[in-house]
């Protein structure tokens, strides 16, 4: 359905273009010293150096991308400390990312961006992000924590992910073909191509891969893979040599699909240990589709050596339906269903088995506009950014019937109504404002900032006897509410190596319209530490602590909610979170024929309730117990060895026991997920300047391991995959 304020959004882009076409423009536009689009979405650059940042910040550049090659995001992030990843289907479809002892839950309470643009569906009316950015096809990832996220929201508290997409390249033309195949029918295609004139340029990107799936479905066979298709270009006009300012417009259009038999059936303990990568017969039917489409503009321009503005308009529309198994012989799969579907496929000749499907269709639009004012002066940068944005999620779903005998084959035997199961539409409307000032005083700088957010949700729930929306809604809710953010931080370069941190922040997340109490998430969050750069070393440790005076849970089918509370969202009140993250980089004879690059990160954190309560999202929780989903350490250790034309690098990743329930003391066997250690391989080989052919092993010694545990049964993560590939630049 159309969103009421999409054509006031179109009129400001065509006011855009106007803009540019009738102002007389500047001189010729030379790297990062004029007008840049890359400086407007990105988080670092030439104004804001990664190692002069007065928090945690982190960069993952194209060349460390290039070491494994990976398409799953998580296994990308797990080189940077005080990041948290919770594996689900193996592949990094569905990412659930947390920092600082967040929650992971579908990446809710982190800022996931794409070019310095939100990329949940619906991040304020639903937060848990079911689409992500390809991460296969990024140019960059950039980590920002602590008290300089105040430009960034709505979701504060954590930190922000900002993944780059391919830029316009700066020659006439350049591009690059990457292929690869591998285990379990993984195979990849990606190629680029663009190039820049002397106002005008482009570039166009597709990515494609899949895999057949590491799991079998018992008794039917079937794909338990996925299919994904990515589609990026963009087109910029730079402004004249004798305009009288430096501008850049640019252009971004986006489009992917996605077809993956995922599941959210796990296997009981038992089935487990016989055999992770099996899957029960009455998840045959499982499947998600989506369609994701983008539409953003950039805007730049310098009004002087010293005055910059930036202006994006961005709209994106995303459909999902994953159809999955939700309830067997009336059990939800997160209770008993996953028993009883186990002991029919252990006897198919019991008893006819009844499969619920839920077709749990959504459609959400995500759009607005946001700006900054740059103002450099000597002592101060001074940045003010506006954004107003509006999101809306459209829940239209209905669960259809399946009977299975003793063949192990699904046949419909009732087909439900569209919107007889969830059918309503959330949505939001948000205004952010910040202001931010970095204060030089020599070596010492202060940075001072705050945001505000106000915001308006609301719900219109039909219900499910009114599928076609018939009247007025059942039930209507409105939320509205603002708050303010202020943060605080200060560096103190003690040597050209050395520089000391210490900041404070207060963190915000906007309450959804599920929340029964309209009670937004906050926390005063404090950090402290130190940067050490010499030469090959590079080093960073800060401490943190996190505050809650509430935490918000939201209920989600992932989070195993029941279904009458699925879209509610809980306060839990009192949280502290403390913790440390360090990192630990160096390249040994770095000037020799043969180096040997290491790289050390390493989370320490301890996450407790600060009251008790009951809850359907935590259970009963009592004041000391631990936060669910949180590994107390985490280690991360790479060691490569390279020569002039070959490099080999191993990546280990340790992640400590973890308790699926809120509690204390030893963990119980029924809610334990194992300490674990997965180590991967890369072999590359340069051809030439232009040729490389390599060899990737994800898991290398084929560790069985559950990834979680989220709906009261076991997942397995991903066996061993070896993939070869090759790549070709120009």
């Amino acid at each position: 359905m159309p969103h009421p304020k999409t054509l006031s959004l179109s009129l400001l882009s065509t006011a855009l273009l106007s803009a540019l076409s009738t102002s007389s423009f500047a001189q010729e536009i030379q790297g990062d010293e004029h007008a840049s689009p890359m400086e407007q979405i990105s988080i670092f650059g030439k104004r804001n150096p990664l190692n002069t940042v007065p928090g945690s910040g982190h960069q993952i550049t194209e060349a460390q991308l290039d070491t494994f090659k990976y398409t799953d995001i998580m296994r990308t992030l797990s080189s940077v400390p005080g990041v948290y990843i919770q594996e689900e289907d193996g592949y990094g479809l569905r990412p659930n990312i947390g920092m600082r002892g967040t929650g992971q839950n579908r990446s809710e309470k982190v800022t996931i961006m794409e070019d310095g643009v939100i990329a949940a569906p619906a991040p304020y009316a639903s937060s848990a992000a079911y689409y992500f950015p390809t991460s296969g096809r990024m140019e960059s990832v950039e980590i920002l924590k602590g008290s300089s996220t105040v430009k960034y929201g709505p979701r504060t508290t954590g930190g922000v992910i900002n993944m780059l997409s391919r830029q316009i390249p700066e020659e006439e033309l350049a591009g690059k073909l990457h292929i690869a195949a591998g285990q379990d029918g993984f195979g990849k295609l990606h190629g680029y191509a663009g190039g820049q004139g002397e106002r005008v340029g482009a570039v166009v990107d597709l990515y494609r891969y899949q895999a057949d799936g590491f799991k079998d479905i018992n008794g039917v066979g079937g794909d338990t893979g996925f299919k994904k298709n990515d589609a990026m270009a963009k087109f910029s006009v730079r402004s004249a040599k004798d305009a009288k300012y430096d501008q850049v417009l640019e252009f971004k259009l986006k489009y992917s699909d996605e077809t993956s038999n995922e599941t959210y059936m796990g296997l009981t303990d038992e089935d487990f240990s016989a055999n992770p990568y099996n899957r029960y017969s009455a998840s045959q039917k499982d499947v998600m589709n989506t369609e994701h489409k983008q539409l953003q503009i950039n805007h730049i321009i310098d009004f002087s050596d010293n005055v910059t503005l930036g202006t994006t308009v961005y709209h994106n529309d995303f459909k999902r339906n994953w159809y999955k198994t939700n309830k067997v012989n009336g059990e939800k799969i997160s209770g008993d269903g996953t028993q009883i579907a186990s002991d029919f496929d252990k006897d198919p000749t019991s008893g006819d088995l009844e499969v619920d499907v839920k077709a749990n269709n959504r459609a959400y639009i995500s759009q607005g506009i946001q700006t900054e004012l740059n103002w450099y002066l000597d002592s101060h940068e001074i940045a003010f950014g506006a954004r107003y944005h509006e999101d809306e999620m459209d829940r239209f779903q209905w669960v259809d019937t399946y009977t299975m005998g003793s063949n192990q084959v699904m046949v419909m035997s009732e087909a439900g109504t569209p919107g007889t199961d969830s059918n309503r539409i959330d949505s939001a409307e948000a205004l952010a404002l910040y202001l931010q000032d970095k204060i030089n005083f020599g070596d010492f700088n202060i940075t001072a900032g705050v945001r505000y957010e106000d915001v308006t949700t609301n719900r219109r729930d039909w219900g499910k006897e009114n599928p076609g929306r018939d009247g007025e809604p059942d039930k209507v809710k409105d939320n509205s509410f603002s708050a303010f953010m202020p943060s605080l931080s200060a560096t103190y370069q003690v040597n050209d190596a050395l520089l000391v941190l210490a900041g404070v922040q207060k963190g915000f997340s906007p309450s959804s319209p599920g929340n029964s109490q309209g009670e937004e998430e906050e926390s005063w969050n404090y950090e402290a530490g130190a940067r050490y750069n010499s030469g090959e070393l590079t080093s960073e440790a800060i401490f943190f602590y996190s505050d809650y005076s509430n935490m918000h849970g939201d209920c989600t089918e992932f989070a195993g909610c029941n279904d009458e509370n699925i879209g509610d969202q809980y306060n839990a009140g009192e949280v502290d979170i403390k913790g440390l993250e360090l990192s630990l980089g160096y390249n040994f004879n770095s000037d020799g024929q043969v180096n040997f690059p290491v790289k050390l990160a390493y989370t320490y954190t301890n996450a407790e309730f600060g009251n008790s309560f009951e809850s359907d999202f935590w259970g009963d929780v009592e004041k000391g117990y631990a936060l669910p989903y949180l590994a107390e350490n985490i280690l991360f250790a790479s060691a490569g060895v390279a020569g002039d034309n070959w490099e080999l690098t191993l990546a280990a990743r340790y992640t400590d026991d973890i308790r699926t329930e809120a509690g204390e003391g030893s963990i119980p066997s029924d809610e334990l997920i194992e300490a674990r250690t997965i180590v991967d391989l890369s072999g590359r080989y340069f051809i030439s300047e232009a040729q490389e052919v390599y060899l990737t092993a994800e898991n290398l010694f084929d560790e069985q391991y559950v990834a979680t545990k989220i709906h009261g049964s076991s997942s397995a993560g991903k066996p061993m995959t070896v993939t070869v590939g090759y790549s070709y630049k120009f």
